[in-house]
């Protein structure tokens, strides 16, 4: 074990939720996480102490303005980006991402190119092909592997072209698990002159993502993905946030990060968003080597980076365990990438069918042991159309967390073996 997983889940307040002395499986995790206590207490402080709006002269507003300037600057340290200029904050991810795709819009001409992927949720695929049909803009779809839910890397490539402007693609797949070639997409498209924007929704709570050394234009997270609250996130290169003409009001500001911050924004959120990155760090402070650096200001983010490596490592323990189990249920298919030697091309989300059930009727089973896990499309509409699986429900999809046991996993297995028999 990377760390001491009763201190983790010690974090945790609603693990000790249980239902007439039955404690509760949370495997529904690429829904949405539990929320981590130092996340809590920051959305508590905010609201006895600094609930106001933006902006005022007296002590609550500006002290409200100092804790939504930290959680910003908490959020670039996550992500690896070079301010905190660079970080937006909004409703959830598909909202931010309408916003954007509806502000690069205005620069593309028809006869222009867009590439969506059939592996991603339609948070990332939807806003873009709306966006094409209202400029006139041609969109080619990337095809994937369908014995391994991977990528099509070669037909990536070949539909992008001269015309292309942006590329949407996914980090992880929220349906399948799979941990795509980020780096080599971004590069083919902008060798083409196109503009990337990953979906890293699925990723982000499992991985250490580096927008600097990806390279990408945009990068869209939810917090309540990785242990915060319902806030959504999205870097973007200062360069392009200053030049992109945001939808607002006219007495907004005109700066990044606030004239894409539409409105009254949702400041509780903002500040559980910090927490969350506190507690982030907290497990690198606590299980991982101390900073090698001496600037403070650098030692957040090389301790965010040690603690999702923790994470990784633990989370891979549980995949293998996952996928063994479940491959040995008569009946019983994995989605996705099942090679136990590829196991970094994957996050812990495990998605399966079963002969004889459907989705939601193995889901309620499961359910009725306190065993939570998501069944359909879970918005990834274009691969379930694309395995012929949107027809007969979707699939079972079982997502584990840093926080969840190996007892809890087996426990799972077992659960699914007797739904067999």
């Amino acid at each position: 074990m990377p760390f001491d997983l009763r201190r983790i889940r010690a974090q945790f307040p609603s693990l000790r939720v249980t239902d007439d002395g039955r404690r509760r499986l949370y495997l529904d995790n690429p829904g949405g996480t539990q929320i981590a206590q130092p996340a809590m207490d920051r959305m508590t402080a905010y609201l006895l102490r600094n609930n106001a709006n933006h902006g005022g002269a007296f002590r609550t507003s500006v002290d409200s303005d100092s804790v939504l300037r930290e959680a910003h600057a908490a959020m670039a340290d996550l992500l690896n980006a070079a301010s905190p200029d660079e970080i937006i904050f909004g409703p959830n991810m598909t909202t931010l991402t309408f916003s954007i795709s509806r502000a690069l819009g205005r620069w593309l001409k028809p006869g222009d190119e867009i590439v969506v992927t059939r592996l991603d949720h339609d948070a990332d695929i939807t806003p873009w092909t709306m966006m094409a049909e209202d400029r006139g803009a041609v969109v080619r779809w990337v095809d994937i592997r369908a014995d391994d839910c991977t990528l099509d890397m070669a037909d990536f490539e070949s539909q992008i072209g001269d015309r292309t402007k942006i590329v949407a693609c996914g980090y992880a797949s929220n349906a399948v698990g799979t941990i795509n070639d980020v780096k080599a997409v971004v590069d083919m498209a902008h060798a083409a002159g196109a503009l990337v924007f990953v979906d890293a929704v699925q990723y982000v709570p499992h991985g250490p993502a580096d927008v600097q050394a990806l390279g990408c234009d945009f990068l869209a997270c939810s917090a309540y993905k990785f242990f915060g609250p319902h806030t959504g996130i999205v870097y973007g290169k200062y360069d392009l946030l200053d030049r992109l003409a945001a939808y607002k009001v006219r007495p907004a500001e005109n700066k990044p990060p606030h004239k894409f911050e539409t409105g009254t924004q949702n400041h509780e959120g903002m500040a559980g968003t910090l927490g969350a990155v506190e507690y982030l760090a907290w497990i690198g402070e606590t299980f991982g080597d101390k900073p090698q650096t001496p600037n403070l200001k650098l030692q957040r983010r090389e301790l965010l980076r040690k603690a999702m490596r923790l994470m990784m490592d633990y989370e891979r323990e549980i995949s293998r365990r996952l996928i063994t189990g479940l491959s040995q249920v008569p009946g019983l298919k994995v989605w996705g990438v099942t090679d136990l030697n590829r196991l970094d091309r994957r996050v812990p989300t495990v998605s399966f069918t079963l002969e004889g059930w459907s989705p939601r009727e193995a889901a309620e089973k499961l359910a009725e042991q306190n065993i939570f896990v998501w069944d359909g499309n879970y918005y990834a509409l274009a691969i379930m159309e694309r395995l012929d699986l949107q027809k007969s429900g979707g699939m079972v999809r079982v997502g584990a967390a840093h926080y969840n046991t190996l007892d809890e996993i087996d426990e799972l297995v077992e659960a699914v073996g007797r739904l067999k028999k």
